[in-house]
């Protein structure tokens, strides 16, 4: 077999067999049993929440949850607009970087602030040491507050009748300490002996063999590389993220991030089963995620690693497959599984260039995105799912002739108009902004010339991969549009935005009206739920939705470039 595909099939191997017991931990820290880390983190807890005088016993609603995650984010998207805007005079900025734009800077806070990431400013030039440590701050607790909002969930799906969801603090406390800050250490750890710079001095100064005098960014890369990819963030230290070598030195390194970013969205799920006992529901989802992850990512392996037929048209040897904006260190086949894990896992970081992929390893990428479920992001990926889940047990029960039931709770009319609305909020979002922004280039294409670096499919596809990136909470791109402007940078930040909260709030609305519900013994009536046949219509109730809602972009994008281009 090909080295590369066992170098592949070896990371997922492994990120699946360190998940389990990661998902069996992470299950006794929501619950509050005892772990191997209560010695280290009880006390600081107790003095975070005596010094912030929060009460972290207090058992909150589904309404109070989400005002604290509201209120929280407010103030931290505010104190990264005045770092970024002031950056130039501010502290730790040996290079003398300049402070962001009004527009840029709402753009890259508020995308550091909801676990998107997306960049539009040019990495190592674009901001100071002060603003990469405040973005790197924020790429913590963004990945905290999706896995508090999972913990809430999961409160929710195990009681028998209560309104009481637990406390969002102590969960998003806890994320931190006692499951993201304790990897990132380790992975800091292996990253800095492999090559990655930490250091706050600027610029270093070299000469070439050629004789040219070169100036090379470096920083505290490794410090911050640990939670771009642990924490599913993805925002890129350097303006070529990961395909930098100070950010990816080699092939160890690129199998450690590709590990990393996987790992606790795996964990997640298994750490459902072991919240709530049931271990089998949780295979289950593991196993439709599974199954649309490499209905994914087999063909853009597949197709990146057969070449570009026009290359070999030109009689170019083509054997080390499809290599534009690719690095040599990684290969066609590290780089394409690569591209399908990063958008499936809602990350955005990239080793290679997503503008230079075949037409339809794009339409996979987007795929991947717009269904926005196949793993995901940290604890938002399970709960997008449980929206589809519920939308298929509906339609399962009036299949078989009975009220819908999930877990001992009635799925009922409430439940399935909040499920409705967050399903076609994504859709909605990515389809109108795309709509919106072709229509003001085709009524003025010379004004806008500038937005795109290609013209005709690829450069609607272009398009369509920022809007769509921007409401998975994604922020990988490609590259040739060029989003620093005022209408990127704000409509793509509102997209963010929208696409970010709106849904947390739909699903802890429907975790709040589930818990308070009568707990209903299930029965030999029940349908269950976790059997391979409802995994299997849960898959083809996300294909429907996705299919139905995106093929006619797609068409206009990725598949009528690919009949073009051959």
């Amino acid at each position: 077999m090909n080295t590369e595909i066992l170098g592949i099939i070896g990371m997922f191997a492994i990120t699946f067999i360190l998940s389990v017991p990661l998902g069996r931990y992470i299950a006794n820290v929501y619950a509050g049993n005892k772990t191997l880390l209560d010695p280290v983190f009880n006390p600081v807890e107790k003095s975070f929440f005596r010094i912030c005088g929060i009460d972290s016993v207090r058992e909150m609603n589904w309404k109070q949850q989400m005002a604290a995650i509201l209120t929280i984010n407010l103030v931290w998207f505010l104190l990264g607009m005045f770092i970024l805007m002031n950056q130039s005079w501010m502290p730790l900025n040996p290079d003398h970087n300049p402070g962001q734009s009004a527009h840029l800077a709402f753009n890259t806070a508020i995308s550091f602030l909801t676990n998107t990431n997306l960049q539009d400013y040019p990495g190592e030039t674009g901001v100071s040491y002060l603003s990469q440590l405040y973005l790197m701050f924020l790429q913590f607790v963004s990945a905290a507050t999706g896995m508090a909002a999972a913990a809430v969930f999961f409160k929710a799906l195990k009681n028998k009748r209560s309104a009481e969801l637990g406390n969002f603090y102590d969960y998003f406390v806890k994320s931190i300490t006692r499951v993201i800050l304790p990897i990132a250490l380790i992975l800091a750890i292996l990253f800095l002996f492999n090559g990655m710079p930490m250091t706050f001095h600027g610029k270093a100064t070299m000469t070439s063999l050629q004789g040219a005098v070169m100036h090379i960014s470096r920083g505290p890369v490794a410090a911050f590389v640990p939670i771009k990819h642990l924490g599913t963030n993805g925002g890129g230290f350097f303006n070529a993220n990961s395909a930098h070598p100070f950010e990816n030195p080699d092939y160890f390194t690129n199998m450690i991030e590709m590990i990393a970013q996987m790992i606790i969205p795996f964990a997640m799920i298994f750490a459902l089963g072991f919240y709530l006992k049931r271990k089998k529901l949780a295979i289950v989802i593991f196993s439709v995620m599974t199954v649309g992850f490499l209905c994914l990512v087999i063909p853009n392996i597949l197709v990146e690693m057969k070449g570009n037929p026009a290359i070999s048209a030109m009689g170019v040897n083509n054997s080390l497959g499809n290599m534009e904006g690719k690095e040599v260190r990684f290969g066609a086949a590290a780089s394409g599984y690569w591209s399908i894990v990063t958008t499936v896992i809602s990350t955005g970081s990239v080793n290679s260039m997503h503008d230079s992929f075949m037409p339809l390893s794009g339409m996979n990428m987007l795929l991947a995105m717009m269904v926005n479920c196949f793993y995901g992001g940290k604890g938002v990926g399970l709960l997008n799912y449980f929206v589809f889940l519920i939308l298929a047990v509906f339609i399962g029960g009036l299949m078989v002739g009975r009220t819908p039931e999930f877990l001992g709770k009635k799925i009922e009319t409430h439940e399935m108009k909040i499920a409705v609305i967050v399903a076609l909020l994504h859709p909605l979002l990515i389809l109108a902004g795309t709509a919106l922004a072709a229509h003001i280039y085709v009524q003025n294409p010379g004004a806008y010339a500038g937005w795109l670096g290609n013209p005709g499919y690829h450069g609607f596809s272009e398009m369509l991969y920022q809007y769509t990136s921007s409401a998975a909470n994604n922020g990988s791109g490609f590259a040739g549009l060029n989003a620093n402007t005022p209408w990127w940078n704000i409509s793509a930040g509102l997209v963010i935005i929208f696409s970010r909260f709106l849904p947390i709030a739909g699903q802890l609305a429907i975790a709040g009206s589930l818990a308070g519900k009568k707990y209903i013994p299930e029965n030999a009536g029940t349908l269950k739920t976790d059997t391979s046949t409802f995994g299997l219509l849960t898959f083809a109730v996300i294909v429907i939705i996705a299919a139905l809602a995106f093929f006619p972009a797609l068409t206009m994008g990725p598949i009528a470039e690919y009949f073009t281009f051959h």
